[in-house]
């Protein structure tokens, strides 16, 4: 197995801290690694640019690697292109949806400026309904939205369109 491949197998350990059953590969913010002569490179993209989740993916990156021999670790942080939904692993999805947040659709019906005016269908992660309603814009955090199944009553984030 290459170097390259040993960290992208290390980056699976990382977890985001906003939803801790994905992983920063599942989610999709590794926009490149490089292996440096005893160190490694990694870029990172993240899901919008105030994510504050950011200091701290890049404080466990730098100790999973430094933790496997790798340093000096560098974080770059690429904010072009910027971070979609179609990033994300279809195995990250799977396990957002196990965890109880919609998966982003897997082509985005709304992503237009008038998007708060106009409602995506979303499945209920909990009764697979399609009768479902937007809340709130904004979720449990900035890149998600919430919602409520009108067949279940439950409440359930949504990854928004990005």
């Amino acid at each position: 197995m290459s170097t390259e491949s040993t960290i992208w197998k290390l980056l699976e350990e990382v977890k985001d801290p906003e939803v801790p059953v994905l992983s920063v590969v599942d989610l999709g913010i590794i926009r490149d690694v490089k292996q440096t002569e005893n160190g490694a490179e990694i870029s990172i993209t993240p899901t919008y640019s105030g994510c504050p989740a950011m200091d701290v993916i890049a404080m466990q990156i730098r100790m999973v690697l430094a933790g496997h021999g790798y340093l000096p670790v560098t974080i770059r942080t690429v904010l072009s292109p910027a971070w979609t939904t179609e990033w994300m692993t279809e195995a990250g999805k799977e396990k957002l949806l196990a965890y109880g947040i919609a998966p982003p659709n897997p082509k985005q019906q709304v992503c237009t400026p008038d998007y708060f005016q106009q409602e995506e269908a979303v499945q209920c992660p909990h009764c697979r309904s399609f009768h479902t309603r937007r809340i709130s814009e904004f979720g449990s955090t900035a890149c998600k939205a919430l919602y409520q199944c009108e067949d279940c009553k439950e409440p359930f984030d949504y990854f928004k369109c990005h």
